[in-house]
């Protein structure tokens, strides 16, 4: 009975709203250049950063490795590398998730 109520309500909803529902694929605003321009930008200096990150954790391997103490840098690496992952990424990933 319950099944019933609930295929003749939705029958109804489908004569009430004939069709598919649009999903407009999204669309830069006019003037919006500029604001692309600077995270274009800023993806840039992100990875540059990343990777003078990732020297210097390399020269403080090196350094630390006479004193026994290297491995601690291994985990700083992966950190770094997981941060460049999400930056090269990100588009991606707000992409998926607004869709």
């Amino acid at each position: 009975m319950i099944l019933h109520a609930l295929t003749t309500t939705a029958m109804d909803m489908a004569a009430v709203f004939p069709g598919q529902i649009p999903n407009p694929s999204p669309i830069a605003p006019p003037g919006s250049e500029k604001f692309i321009t600077i995270m274009g930008w800023l993806k840039w200096v992100a990875l540059a950063l990343a990777v003078v990150a990732i020297i210097v954790a390399g020269v403080m391997m090196g350094f630390n490795s006479r004193r026994g103490e290297g491995s601690e840098h291994a985990g700083r690496i992966g950190m770094i590398f997981g941060g460049v992952i999400l930056i090269s990424s990100a588009t991606a990933i707000i992409g998926f998730i607004a869709a």
